[in-house]
């Protein structure tokens, strides 16, 4: 929802001319879930947290271009709280899911089954029970 939300401020307002400042902000809300997509495609409970920390600081990195964005008189006080507010909120839930995982006995799914490879790696074939698996 950030993400579209940020792309379409990149699209309908003058920010869409500040070259620099639209790629950066449309990166940095992109990074956020792609980082918490490839930690947790990489299996291991270890790589999950450390990329879910990098996502926690694009996220960071969005609300400083928010500032930005809000500062060059692209966007109202309504829509920078708006989205500022998102952000704090993704945040929370990234910082639960970290502290979800630390709790969690399980190691990830690649360390499930070491007997047999093939089903260790994530995108093999297989049905999982997400919930169990952390």
């Amino acid at each position: 929802m950030l993400c579209a939300k940020i792309h379409s401020l990149s699209t309908t307002t003058d920010l869409a001319k500040d070259y620099k400042l639209k790629d950066q902000i449309n990166g940095s809300s992109g990074s956020i879930m792609d980082n918490i997509a490839e930690g947790f495609g990489r299996g291991g409970n270890k790589e999950f947290i450390q990329f879910l920390c990098i996502s926690l600081g694009s996220v960071c990195e969005c609300q400083s271009q928010l500032y930005r964005v809000s500062d060059r008189n692209y966007i109202d006080k309504i829509m920078f709280d708006e989205l500022y507010h998102l952000c704090n909120e993704i945040r929370k839930m990234i910082f639960g899911l970290i502290l979800y995982i630390q709790k969690a006995c399980a190691k990830g799914v690649k360390f499930k089954d070491r007997k047999n490879k093939d089903n260790n790696l994530p995108g093999a074939e297989q049905t999982l029970d997400i919930d169990s698996e952390l």
